[in-house]
């Protein structure tokens, strides 16, 4: 059995390369990635559990909690919502504006989130084209939670459809149409066989819509107001107890942030070891759907 020549494997590698690629990898995950997680949680303890337990219970940072909480969970279901929908659009359907539609859904990865957040206070703000009308019905958009959700699905909106559109351009729309041509409504096309094959990258998806929604700042800082116990999320508290120099309560509120990013990223890594070991244990072979929802083996 030959060996594979060096000098003509083009992916072939020495073992100086393979040695200096890696060296370099992990000295930049330690200088951008681990020393800054060190740092803040090194920050956070340095005084003490006491005051660590303190700064993150006392009434404002507690408020900041629940309301990072609270955006996130009422984003998800939204975001969810709104990237099945633009998915199966874009993938299954031909439409007039649909090259548009793919377009938008990239807007805020190319629009800075503090642009996006002035643009809600041109709209919404007591100068702004619909601020008269709020007024005059006593509703309340900027400086107030609703701007606050408004600019968190702004900035988080495009990751769950970016995830599924690769995806269900991968799969296809055989088996859709198979359920088709055997009576199956939409609804039951939809439940029992496009979302089982999306399933994946739709949690995917949401676990990273979740984790940019609980971490936003730029539009949020600038559709909020400021104001403590009422419209500060997390991440706008910890600026704010920075700028007052009380250095260990932002420490320790930022390690709540490290700590929810190192559970998504946990999750994350689990869904896809999950995947992974779903589609090695999955024989490939041909199927049939019934109209049941069940999966008939040719």
């Amino acid at each position: 059995m030959s060996q594979v020549n060096a000098a003509t494997d083009p992916l072939a590698e020495s073992p100086w390369v393979r040695r200096a690629l890696l060296g370099i990898m992990f000295a930049f995950l330690a200088v951008f990635l681990l020393s800054p997680l060190v740092v803040v949680f090194f920050e956070a303890f340095k005084q003490g559990w006491r005051l660590y337990v303190e700064s993150i219970t006392e009434p404002d940072a507690w408020e900041a909690i629940k309301l990072t909480l609270w955006v996130a969970a009422l984003s998800l279901p939204l975001n969810l919502a709104f990237g099945v929908a633009a998915a199966w659009a874009i993938t299954r359907f031909q439409f007039r504006g649909k090259q548009l539609l793919t377009t938008l859904i990239d807007l805020p990865f190319a629009v800075s989130p503090v642009v996006a957040g002035l643009v809600f206070i041109l709209l919404f703000g007591s100068q702004g084209w619909f601020g008269g009308w709020l007024q005059e019905n006593d509703l309340r958009i900027v400086y107030a939670v609703p701007g606050i959700i408004l600019a968190t699905l702004f900035v988080t909106f495009p990751l769950v459809a970016r995830e599924l559109i690769p995806l269900m351009q991968a799969q296809g729309a055989e088996e859709e149409l198979a359920a088709l041509t055997l009576g199956a409504t939409g609804w039951q096309i939809f439940w029992r066989v496009t979302l089982p094959n999306i399933k994946w990258g739709l949690l995917y998806g949401a676990i990273l819509a979740n984790a940019r929604a609980m971490g936003e700042f730029g539009a949020v800082s600038v559709v909020s107001g400021h104001v403590r116990g009422l419209t500060n999320t997390m991440t706008l508290h910890v600026e704010i107890l920075y700028n007052e120099y009380m250095f260990a309560a932002s420490f320790a509120v930022a390690s709540l942030l490290a700590m929810l990013a190192l559970v998504t990223l946990v999750l994350k890594s689990a869904l896809e070891w999950q995947h992974d070991r779903q589609q090695a244990a999955t024989p490939v072979e041909d199927v049939g759907i019934a109209l049941d929802g069940r999966v008939a083996v040719a």
